[in-house]
């Protein structure tokens, strides 16, 4: 190969790698922002997600018995 090719080679790849990097910081904030506005939104979907039920105890019904 020559130098040429290489030089151009290297750029291609420093070029896609720094693609990359962008790209991985841009999902990584678009998942920042969608765990914050459910968290906010809706408390008890934290609990769903995770299937924690520690502490949340069953209310008794109330019914014709």
């Amino acid at each position: 190969m020559s130098d040429r090719a290489k030089s151009a080679t290297a750029q291609r790849e420093a070029r896609l790698a720094a693609a990359l990097r962008e790209n991985l910081k841009r999902r990584k904030a678009q998942v920042r922002a969608r765990a914050g506005t459910d968290t906010d939104a809706k408390p008890e979907t934290k609990l769903n997600q995770t299937g924690d039920t520690s502490g949340v105890r069953e209310s008794p019904q109330s019914g014709g018995e």
